[in-house]
């Protein structure tokens, strides 16, 4: 019997590139069992655009409609509590699919089932020549970034295992979903956005699921986050984007193995709390937050411990 696949998108005002999502996603070369889309209280007319999709294309959709900006991690949580399917393809609404991406990642996964995370060559909609993302990596002092970003597409034609995938457009296998859930959550929900998708890729690591970038499987991604400077970007997301990595860092990292690192950390965490410091002092209010959150994060860095050592 052919596995089952759900794609989820979360939208927040998405009116401008929903339809075109929607539309790649309809041509699919791979069978879809559910589509569902949560709506986090957009103030445009997302939700009247993605009705008017599914009734003008027969596509059945789910449209749940949240009362509040959840933030992303929560609201794909929310998606795949609503589904049973094999995989669960993670899809940004500014991402336009080809044909058969899914049906490239699916086969690597059915082959190989010990690849709990998949996704294809993302390029940027602005010069689909230029690379957005073939996987996530991270460095010695726990940084993460998108693989080949920037770069010439032309030079990531060869498929691999990687560390994780980018939340953008990634294919989770629901026995890697079930697996690493810690207190009932995929992504963590205290990170509301931002480096979710590292903190999975970290714990299915550390719980031996592989991460695999497809060559063949291909999406073009608008990533408008990325315009204008960073002091444009909201407070409360510059200190999440902030914050996060320290509560990744904290409930993912384990042994003593890392004191190598120790001088380089170091290094890094001077310059760029004196960065901030200097030019967004207010980002450093996050660590209120952190510490407001230890008590949780303890349980959950207890919990990925046992895991770990029972696996």
């Amino acid at each position: 019997m052919q596995s089952t696949v759900t794609v989820q998108i979360v939208t927040y005002n998405s009116a401008q590139d929903i339809e075109q999502c929607l539309e790649a996603v309809n041509r699919q070369t791979y069978p879809i069992e559910n589509i569902i889309v949560v709506d986090n209280a957009s103030s445009d007319d997302t939700l009247e655009k993605v009705r008017s999709f599914g009734e003008r294309n027969q596509v059945s959709i789910l449209c749940v409609e949240n009362q509040a900006n959840t933030g992303f991690a929560p609201a794909h949580n929310q998606a795949m509590r609503l589904s049973s399917s094999d995989y669960v393809l993670v899809l940004n609404p500014d991402v336009i699919l080809e044909p058969d991406y899914i049906v490239f990642l699916v086969k690597i996964m059915e082959s190989r089932p010990e690849i709990g995370s998949a996704t294809g060559r993302l390029v940027l909609q602005s010069d689909p020549r230029v690379i957005d993302s073939t996987g996530l990596t991270m460095n010695k002092i726990w940084r993460a970034f998108d693989r080949g970003a920037g770069e010439s597409a032309t030079q990531w034609m060869n498929s691999a295992e990687v560390f994780g995938v980018s939340g953008a457009a990634a294919m989770y296998s629901r026995k890697m979903i079930k697996d690493v859930l810690i207190l009932g959550e995929f992504y963590d929900e205290d990170f509301f956005a931002y480096k979710e998708d590292v903190d999975v890729a970290w714990r299915a690591d550390l719980l031996g699921w592989k991460g695999y970038y497809c060559a063949d499987a291909v999406g073009v991604h608008k990533r408008g986050w990325k315009k204008g400077s960073r002091g444009a970007q909201p407070l409360f997301i510059r200190r999440h984007s902030f914050i996060n990595r320290y509560m990744m860092i904290y409930k993912n990292l384990s042994g003593t193995s890392w004191l190598r690192n120790l001088p380089y950390l170091m290094a890094y965490e001077i310059a760029v709390h004196g960065y901030i410091l200097l030019r967004e002092p207010k980002v450093l209010g996050a660590w209120f937050d952190f510490w407001r959150q230890l008590p949780r994060l303890r349980e959950k860095r207890g919990e990925i411990l046992k895991k770990k050592s029972s696996n």
